[in-house]
């Protein structure tokens, strides 16, 4: 090979290492926040929600996932959304309320009694599509509801009745109405991040927290909280949604591409978490948890005083979203 032959050879490679290494560059990070720990149904879903974004984009976007709280908080990872820090979270729908005060509204206690109830509740209610339909201006796009459960309680005493809640002071998150019908069943309530909670009931700053039944498991909760009291006061699904500013940087086909894989990770989700349940609590048990099943009738009781509040502060809005709940339990009978 003669000098002349080698120099073109090596100019030619060098241009498609630099042609490779463009497109390799080309690929586009997108930062997810949550505050689940990694072997929770919250991450895994992230996960899968991840490998279709690459799938359905050819490579050209990637999903980091930030779990356990590492970017923000959970209010925080809203705020970020709206300046567009992070591109995506997942949370609770109350959290959202914030922004979109009516959200409040999804936690009054005891709306719908099973998974499939709530599904159709979040799917169909004309009022809960109208409510996520503010989102954008707010800097935040609702994708899909991601599965977390119904909220219980673990405590370090046991709970059979409201009136083992009396003065305890419980963990829950920034909520108004969650705020208000755990008042109403007894507890001091107490507002703080999920990822302080362990170390919180650990130290005895507080006596338990309530959350649904994966997340309780994934964070451990029942080693320093070991009664588990299934109370199922609030259908608790996690909605993700994407920064505005980043939905409006994607094409159109980019857009449909995302919300394919949210759809398809949402219905993993479902199926995930609302098929663990039993499992969880087994393996809970084996590890010395004592789960009780207790008369719902005193804690539905003890909290219709938050109904009344709930219709002096927002008005229609609660018979609007009690009537499709309604609608759901008769449509959907509990099984």
């Amino acid at each position: 090979m003669n000098r002349r032959t080698f120099a073109i050879r090596a100019v030619a490679v060098a241009v498609l290492s630099l042609a490779f290494g463009g497109a390799a560059s080309a690929q586009t990070a997108l930062k997810f926040s949550h505050t689940d720990q990694p072997g929770g149904a919250r991450h895994k879903a992230a996960e899968l929600f991840g490998q279709k974004i690459e799938q359905y984009t050819q490579g050209r976007y990637k999903l980091q996932i930030f779990p356990a709280g590492q970017l923000a908080n959970d209010p925080k990872a809203i705020e970020q959304l709206q300046l567009g820090g992070i591109d995506f979270t997942v949370t609770g729908t109350g959290t959202y309320a914030t922004h979109i005060p009516t959200l409040n509204l999804t936690a009054l206690p005891f709306i719908v009694e099973s998974y499939p109830q709530g599904w159709k509740l979040y799917d169909e209610s004309k009022w809960m599509q109208a409510q996520f339909a503010k989102g954008p201006e707010k800097g935040f796009r609702f994708l899909s509801p991601f599965e977390a459960g119904f909220r219980s309680m673990t405590t370090k005493e046991p709970l059979a009745t409201p009136a083992d809640a009396k003065g305890k002071k419980l963990r829950s998150f920034p909520n108004e109405m969650m705020r208000w019908q755990l008042e109403a069943m007894g507890f001091n309530v107490q507002i703080m991040p999920l990822p302080e909670v362990y170390l919180a009931i650990q130290q005895g700053a507080v006596s338990g927290q309530e959350n649904p039944i994966d997340t309780i498991h994934a964070n451990k909760f029942y080693e320093v909280a070991p009664n588990v009291t299934l109370t199922q006061h609030v259908y608790s699904p996690i909605p993700m949604t994407i920064s505005e500013k980043t939905w409006q940087k994607l094409s159109p086909a980019d857009q449909a591409a995302v919300q394919k894989a949210a759809k398809e990770a949402s219905d993993w989700s479902r199926k995930e978490v609302s098929g663990n349940d039993e499992r969880l609590l087994a393996e809970m048990t084996a590890k010395g948890a004592k789960v009780a099943r207790p008369d719902i009738g005193p804690w539905r009781d003890a909290v219709q005083p938050v109904y009344v509040k709930a219709r002096e502060k927002y008005g229609a809005d609660v018979d609007a979203i009690l009537a499709d709940a309604a609608a759901v339990r008769k449509s959907t009978p509990a099984k």
